[in-house]
């Protein structure tokens, strides 16, 4: 082994380590084992930053925006407001759920799939009785497999695809990767159909109709009487007063004949104001002790829309109530209420929090989010559609809310539909095409530049653009070689598609301990140097890399969908076992049979 190996070997190892500690973001570890390599010596001064003008690298930002575009069209929600037909059997909605996942990661970010079904899945699951952990696993599950459908379905498949060229071979193109893809997604989907609710935990039950979240008992007016202190005082000056002792949200405030709602925190209290407060009732005898504010009665969630609807000023909306799911890139997750003044700086109030099917006691702006929680959330319907949007929600299908704009759902198919023409017809490189209908999308509006950045992923961005030198020195270094050789002494003694299955288990295992992504750039190389060992076509070791990398269903932490699903479904660790490996072992057998077929040795 020489002193480049060595090095590049310990750099590698030292990246796995920090992948699988995770308390360093994985663009930050890949960056700094791209400036290690750099360093050392081991990648060319000037092809160190390369990683960001590959085509990969390009083609990946490209897909995200364009799957936002579809969002923000309204294509996706469209899809999905249809799969609240299918009744209440498990079965069905298991299958309607699955089979639309996995033809939607196809063509567009499978976490991104993933969060606009999610809600719909928690709804059936709360209308049909069922535990939402029965759907939620199976859902994570249908949207990386239906990310092996295509070339875009994922980021493993982008980078395989220009692995090939080192093989004096075109890339692979938009549905090359259907074969293999399509005869894993059908076998993953009806075993998920058929028997993924057996094997997945029942952590709650719901009752029917029954809502998730129940707040209209704690809904109640309280008034500022003659001579309270408070009066004259801001509502901000009101709320920290309790802030220890109480946790409450100040729905509404009630001076004569106007209302206004979600007011804000600096409006100056007056004698006889009414305030609509949502508290319990602890909150609320404190609230009453320490402010000398008077209770005036109770109200229903059906009392407060008909105060709203009676309002008499036409400068305030009447206030909806809405349940939204945080999204995994939301800016909510790992802050609170308070660090981030979601009153004062959005104009909602978010009411309650549910976290694995039940709502949280503890006091809310104390509470730190986690994906996948589950926000009660009051505003205006207009002011809704905006923030839930800057927040990183994605609002429950069954309160009717609806994001984007459905009468641009024909414009934005056309667009896409033309895009995967271009790449089909082979004139012009993916990349551009993809790059092109970016722009389409910017022209037609259904992209506005802010949106355009803010759907990038750039950790995921630059973790491809700092590993793919990374890979490209464990090449150049002859480490590719090493490990290439340690299999083909292997296979000497084996069948060919032992070593196959081999690489195809290697990635797998190695994909639900990294980013798939980065896992699929450390193992292209080691293909490309086993099929040149092995003196055999490199397409269907290429191949065994797509699947083996975009197949992680063992671990929370292997796929950013398998983490989103984690807190709503109330998942432990070891859960993703009971599921996962069956169906890994399932993938294996059915996918070796057809790359051998569609690519032989």
């Amino acid at each position: 082994m020489t002193v480049d190996q060595i090095i590049i070997f310990s750099v590698l190892g030292a990246t796995l380590g920090l992948f699988i500690w995770d308390k360093l973001r994985y663009d930050i570890v890949a960056v700094l084992a791209l400036l290690t390599v750099a360093i050392t010596g081991l990648i060319p001064a000037d092809e160190v930053f390369s990683g960001l003008g590959h085509p990969a690298v390009v083609t990946v930002a490209a897909v995200l925006i364009l799957g936002q575009a579809l969002v923000n069209a309204g294509v996706v929600d469209a899809i999905a407001r249809q799969l609240t037909r299918v009744g209440n059997h498990p079965a069905m909605q298991m299958a309607a759920l699955t089979v639309t996942v996995a033809v939607c990661s196809g063509f567009m970010n499978n976490v991104g799939a993933l969060a606009l079904l999610m809600p719909v899945a928690i709804w059936m699951s709360r209308q049909s009785g069922h535990s939402p952990s029965m759907f939620l696993m199976p859902l994570a599950f249908g949207s990386l497999l239906g990310g092996c459908l295509t070339l875009i379905g994922t980021p493993p498949n982008i980078i395989i695809a220009s692995y090939r060229t080192q093989t004096d071979a075109s890339a692979f193109g938009m549905f090359d990767f259907l074969p293999v893809g399509a005869a894993i997604t059908v076998v993953g989907v009806l075993f998920l159909v058929f028997f993924g609710r057996f094997l997945t935990p029942k952590r709650q039950a719901t009752q029917g109709d029954d809502e998730l979240f129940e707040i209209s008992s704690y809904l109640t007016e309280v008034t500022v009487p003659e001579e309270c202190e408070y009066a004259g005082r801001s509502l901000r000056d009101l709320v920290a007063a309790v802030e220890d002792e109480a946790d409450i949200t100040v729905v509404a405030l009630v001076r004569q004949e106007e209302r206004f709602n979600t007011p804000s925190m600096y409006k100056v209290l007056q004698q006889g104001d009414v305030l609509l407060i949502e508290a319990d009732s602890d909150s609320l005898k404190a609230l009453t002790d320490v402010t000398g504010l008077k209770l005036v009665g109770d109200k229903t969630d059906e009392h407060i829309k008909e105060d709203t609807e009676s309002s008499t000023s036409e400068k305030h909306q009447d206030l909806e109530v809405v349940e939204a799911i945080l999204a995994h890139d939301s800016i909510l997750v790992g802050n609170t209420l308070s660090s981030l003044s979601i009153r004062q700086r959005y104009g909602i109030n978010i009411l309650a929090v549910a976290r694995r099917g039940h709502q949280l006691k503890q006091r809310l702006h104390k509470t730190r989010f986690v994906a996948g929680d589950i926000l009660l959330m009051q505003g205006g319907e207009d002011v809704l559609k905006s923030v839930m949007g800057d927040l990183g929600c994605l609002p429950l299908a069954s309160r009717g809310l609806r994001l984007g704009q459905p009468r641009k759902v024909a414009i934005a198919s056309a667009i896409f539909v033309a895009v995967i023409l271009l790449i089909m017809l082979d004139a012009v490189s993916t990349a551009t095409a993809m790059v092109a209908g970016v722009v389409a999308m910017f022209f037609a509006g259904l992209l506005p530049v802010a949106k355009l950045y803010k759907s990038l992923d750039l950790p995921v961005i630059v973790l491809l653009a700092a590993m793919l030198p990374v890979g490209q020195a464990l090449e150049t270094t002859g480490g590719s070689e090493l490990i290439a050789g340690l299999l083909l002494n292997m296979a000497e003694s084996t069948p060919p598609a032992v070593t196959l299955v081999i690489l195809m288990v290697a990635t797998m295992l190695l994909s639900n301990i990294i980013n798939n992504a980065a896992a699929a750039i450390l193992a292209a190389p080691i293909a490309l140097s086993v099929a040149s060992g092995m003196d055999v076509s490199a397409d269907p070791l290429l191949m065994a890399v797509a699947i083996g990398a975009s197949c992680a269903f063992l671990t929370p932490i292997a796929h950013q969908s398998n983490t989103l699903v984690m807190e709503p479904g109330g998942y432990s660790f070891t859960d993703y076992w009971r599921l996962g490996l069956p169906l890994s072992i399932l993938v294996i057998l059915t996918a070796l049979p057809v790359i051998l077929w569609v690519w032989p040795l």
